[in-house]
């Protein structure tokens, strides 16, 4: 036998400590009420009473000072909890790993596979012997334990009801290190996976080495794989227009039949589109929309099931996202006169364009709340305290060095991942005659003619630069499309606007949002309108985003704008919910688990305080038929 409550030890000073102090009580004299008698007959009464009350005397009611004891003793083993000692230390240590990923919220069985396995965490606990220990853990992409290790079968159950299905993908091998880790040093260590499958294990030679003594049980949910469901939705305005965008998103059929779905598109809540399609089976259908416009922030994709098409899984049948601001920005040309220059700066309504000579430039600076400064074969003596492009720089102002002249360069090697030339041909531009340019450390050739640099972007300090390494009117650059994109380009690059704009998060990432200011803290409000404080790091903020929607940072601070964003699933493997098999690692495949629910096995302690009460009615009785008076 061992104690699970107070130790043994323990137990025997409070018994002691309390034992002697009733037994005290019963040797304490009674202290008798004096009274004046005239019979001497009443003496004698007196002399017996007073026998009465000595030690001797009262040691006689033994009876009364062992039911005191006998009740003492009982309520002191109950506090000790005593277990039987052999099942205390060969009961079974369990962690329940339960899948809580998106295509857990299908619902092919009712009410859902999430609230299947939920009941499935409810039988295991109820399956459990008295001296079973587990532990109950949320699986997504990241692992959320919802308690200690614990017999305690209220407290697990009370776990179960605080899992929650989350809109994210999941991580098994997380998962199965954070059970590795939780069941090391224990005997008779089990992983208990609840998952429909979609629990897929990589081949990690020290996963599969920390889980050798473990035994690895599954519990499979879910029936049915049909489902339609979009995995792929981004928008980005056009840089020539930015009061027009375009939508591309992508429609997955996971069904192994064919599918009818209505899919709509939704610019700031009104419906801009309707489109009716029919999928075949295992089908990946994308779809592009140009040239709309209407929406100035939020847009959404609805896919609805016609008749005919089952779809099981609905939390990946919306999908969000936010257009970029169409921000005035700020924009100071210091030339002598460039019509290509200034025609291109026209295209875009959105940028309020200062032109300055440069004698002017060098008498005022740039006007007030100027944010970029485009320099055309003119170059100041220090670099500005804003972004800046240099057409042609010239002197020892330049961000970069101005090597030898060289003529008739190209672009013969061209970064087509960098922003400024994403989406751009200038292979074939012809220059006339240029200069080589020299980049610091650190700095980017994005284009360059016979190993010279010809086209460079960097930063000094807080602040971005381009530098093109010739005259505009040198070359027919001016003369193509790629010229007024060009320049667009660069603009959106130095604002933060770049052509890969991230116009939603991916659930199950680690976000970080953008803020302006120095705050240290921001309330985020969810789309079903729950509000958190989530913590700002160097001018970030950063969560990990488990659901799908719109969501609003408010700053902590006066008059601030909140700032808008969405996240999406997209994720194509939650969206195909076939039920799959029992997890492998490696080559041992998890063995289904048999839940057998174990009898009902009160505490000890539950026993000894029904005998407390019942040596308490004993005592009473004899008390009052004068027994042990």
């Amino acid at each position: 036998m061992m104690f699970a409550g107070l130790a043994f030890g323990q137990l025997l000073a409070i018994f002691g400590a309390l034992g002697a102090a009733i037994t005290a009580l019963y040797i304490l004299k009674l202290k008798r009420r004096a009274v004046v008698v005239p019979f001497s007959p009443l003496w004698d009464r007196i002399l017996g009473d007073k026998n009465a009350s000595s030690l001797f005397s009262k040691l006689r009611r033994l009876l009364s000072l062992l039911l005191q004891l006998a009740l003492l003793a009982l309520l002191l083993l109950s506090l000790g909890d005593p277990k039987p000692e052999v099942r205390a230390l060969h009961g079974r240590t369990m962690v329940v790993l339960v899948d809580a990923s998106a295509s857990m919220q299908a619902m092919d069985v009712l009410p859902s596979r999430f609230e299947v396995a939920r009941q499935k965490v409810t039988e295991i606990v109820s399956s459990m012997s008295a001296t079973d220990r587990a532990l109950v853990a949320q699986v997504d992409v990241s692992v959320t334990p919802l308690g200690p290790l614990t017999s305690d079968r209220s407290a697990l159950l009370s776990m179960a009801s605080e899992l929650r299905p989350t809109e994210s993908r999941i991580d098994p091998a997380r998962a199965l290190r954070f059970a590795a880790d939780s069941l090391r040093g224990y005997e008779h260590p089990e992983i208990v996976i609840i998952s429909d499958g979609h629990f897929p294990i990589p081949d990690d030679p020290a996963l599969r080495s920390s889980l050798a003594n473990v035994d690895v049980k599954y519990v499979a949910v879910g029936s049915a794989g049909a489902n339609v469901g979009i995995t792929q939705f981004s928008v980005r305005r056009y840089p020539l227009d930015k009061a027009r965008y375009e939508v591309m998103l992508e429609v997955t059929n996971a069904s192994s039949t064919p599918a009818d779905v209505e899919l709509r598109l939704l610019g700031d809540g009104i419906v801009v589109d309707i489109t009716k399609l029919r999928l075949a089976a295992n089908e990946r259908l994308p779809r592009f929309y140009p040239n709309l416009s209407g929406a100035s922030q939020r847009l959404e994709a609805q896919l609805l099931p016609l008749a005919g098409t089952i779809d099981n899984l609905l939390a990946d049948n919306r999908a969000f996202a936010l257009l970029p601001e169409r921000r005035r920005a700020k924009v100071t040309v210091v030339t002598e006169g460039n019509t290509y220059l200034e025609a291109a700066l026209l295209l875009d309504e959105y940028l309020e364009v200062t032109e300055l000579t440069p004698r002017k430039f060098a008498e005022r600076g740039s006007p007030p709340g100027t944010e970029i400064v485009i320099f055309d074969r003119v170059t100041p003596l220090s670099q500005p305290s804003m972004h800046a492009m240099y057409i042609d720089p010239q002197g020892d102002g330049s961000p970069v060095k101005i090597g030898r002249e060289l003529k008739s360069p190209g672009f013969d090697k061209v970064d087509h991942k960098h922003p400024i030339v994403r989406y751009l041909s200038l292979d074939d531009v012809n220059v006339a005659k240029g200069h080589a340019l020299t980049p610091a450390l650190g700095d980017k050739t994005v284009g360059s003619s016979e190993g010279n640099a010809i086209l460079v972007a960097g930063t000094r300090g807080a602040h971005k630069f381009v530098a093109v390494g010739f005259d505009l009117r040198e070359s027919d650059l001016p003369l193509r499309i790629a010229w007024p994109l060009f320049l667009m380009n660069t603009l959106q690059w130095f604002s933060d606007e770049e052509a890969n704009y991230l116009s939603s998060f991916r659930t199950g990432d680690v976000w970080r949002v953008s803020i302006p200011g120095t705050a240290s803290r921001a309330k985020l409000s969810h789309p079903d309108g729950r509000i958190e404080t989530v913590a700002v790091h160097e001018g970030r903020a950063v969560l990990e985003g488990t659901r799908a929607g719109f969501f609003s940072l408010l700053l902590e601070t006066p008059d601030a704008t909140p700032i808008l964003f969405a996240a999406n699933l997209s994720d194509e493997q939650e969206t195909h919910i076939a039920p799959e098999g029992p997890p492998k690692i490696g080559d041992r495949e998890a063995v289904p688990l048999s839940i057998v629910r174990a009898p009902v096995q009160q505490a000890v302690w539950v026993y000894l305080l029904i005998a407390a009460i019942l040596v308490t009615a004993f005592e009473w009785i004899t008390y009052h038929r004068r027994v042990t008076v």
